[in-house]
């Protein structure tokens, strides 16, 4: 049975996730510091905190895969639709630059920009939906978590 600070506790530990949108990293950072000054009192909060700093450890792992995969991308589409040349007056000219390559170009900047957003959202959502359970005295384990604190 866990008490009522426990409770309040955890779903502080949740909703500390939303310091990212002041502080840099503050979704990592805040649900650290309070799991570490608290999981040995509670094994819930202890069992709360690794589940939230899994799911943001998670997050960042998956956003950086999306960057991985959208940089080179976008170097790839703005290099091909893009052939410099330098002319006698040594100015730069930008060849076979059509509106089907800059298409492309915003095609995969939109994609990328929607997962992101996407991602965002779910975030917002997930994170509001476990502070609600862990303050009913419920665990909630996040989806496609990646469990780096055991």
């Amino acid at each position: 049975m866990t008490t009522a600070s426990d409770r309040s506790i955890a779903t502080l530990l949740q909703v500390s996730t939303f310091g990212q949108y002041f502080f840099p990293f503050g979704n990592i950072i805040f649900p650290i510091v309070i799991w570490s000054l608290k999981r040995k009192e509670s094994k819930f909060i202890d069992i709360i905190g690794k589940q939230a700093i899994n799911f943001q450890l998670s997050l960042l792992l998956y956003f950086f895969i999306l960057i991985i995969i959208e940089v080179p991308l976008i170097f790839f589409n703005v290099t091909e639709s893009i052939n410099l040349s330098i002319t006698d007056n040594c100015e730069w000219i930008a060849e076979k630059f059509t509106a089907g390559n800059i298409t492309s170009l915003i095609v995969v900047i939109v994609i990328a920009t929607l997962l992101f957003a996407a991602m965002k959202v779910l975030e917002f959502c997930l994170v509001i939906y476990a502070a609600t359970k862990n303050s009913n005295g419920e665990t909630y384990n996040y989806p496609l978590t990646i469990n780096f604190i055991k």
